[in-house]
């Protein structure tokens, strides 16, 4: 039995070369970046990971090179999300192969089926896949929602360990309330403002676009609501982070080209973004610089429009 995730995960941004191929020099630096920095696991191949404008071979290639960067030093989850069962199974075993310990899934949702065709998927990928199964409750990106009474259904698959929940506040309350009794099973939020307070009430981890940007502040979040218990001190924390958070969702839904912006501006890989995402504003590096000055950073770069 694959054992349930726990703690700060980050969503690895993929750098890209100029002409837009993998940059994996640039990767390794990533990765090393966010396991000096004290996070817990790394999930490859994300959304923040520019998977969806990939192709399998690419993903793969990802997937292979981030395992073995990691080197074992954290635990690896693996974006595998895929249109169809099989290709979805084909890309968890491929990731276990090379170390993975968990896969992230997506339900169907371009030709959206019913909640016996979704459960079916999940229970067939977690049967025949070599990774611990994440579920990735993602309404706002695939307008499909997993009631928190098929979640707790699927969480009693011995296989689906973990539910990573990026709908609202109020859908992770009653995911944690009706899964609070099952062994070997965690919530994460993927939400930036959402994880003190999920911590606080029994949230096991956490996911966050903005921990490749800011991972020890981050990972301090985590140290003192649930090691320290010290909700108070990681509130005035998350308080000062607040500024950058709304960042991420300025120019659309979360994607990383901010936060590349931001790496690019305190001297880390950052870089562009794969078409058809749109590269970042003059404005918006402009108070990505005036945020991270806040808390602290120097900025040397100089922002530009390009």
């Amino acid at each position: 039995m694959t054992k349930a995730p726990k703690g700060i995960f980050v969503p690895l941004i993929t750098p890209f070369h100029e002409d837009e191929t993998i940059d994996f020099e640039g990767y390794k630096e990533v990765i090393d970046f966010q396991v000096e920095s004290g996070v817990h696991g790394l999930l490859v191949g994300g959304t923040t990971g520019e998977y969806h404008v990939m192709s399998l071979e690419e993903r793969k290639r990802l997937i292979k090179a981030g395992c073995e960067y990691a080197a074992g030093r954290v635990p690896v989850m693996a974006g595998v999300g895929c249109p169809t069962s099989e290709e979805t199974i084909e890309l968890a075993n491929f990731a276990a192969e090379y170390g993975a310990t968990w896969g992230l899934v997506l339900p169907p949702y371009y030709h959206q089926t019913s909640d016996e065709g979704i459960l079916e998927f999940y229970k067939e990928i977690a049967a025949k896949s070599n990774v611990g199964i994440v579920i990735y409750n993602y309404p706002p990106a695939t307008n499909v929602c997993l009631s928190p009474e098929m979640i707790y259904e699927l969480s009693q698959e011995e296989n689906i360990v973990s539910v990573k929940e990026s709908a609202d506040f109020g859908h992770l309350t009653e995911v944690l309330a009706i899964t609070k009794d099952v062994e070997n099973f965690t919530v994460f939020t993927g939400e930036e403002p959402f994880i003190v307070p999920t911590l606080a009430i029994g949230g096991e981890g956490a996911f966050g676009i903005l921990v490749n940007l800011l991972p020890k502040e981050i990972v301090k979040l985590y140290e003192l609501t649930v090691e320290k218990n010290d909700v108070k001190a990681a509130s005035e924390l998350n308080k000062k982070l607040s500024g950058i958070y709304g960042l991420v969702e300025a120019e659309g839904n979360p994607y990383p080209g901010p936060v590349k912006a931001g790496l690019d501006l305190i001297g880390r890989k950052g870089g562009i973004v794969r078409k058809p995402l749109t590269q970042p504003t003059y404005e918006m590096k402009a108070k990505l610089k005036e945020e991270l000055e806040k808390l602290g950073y120097n900025v040397n770069t100089e922002v530009t429009s390009s």
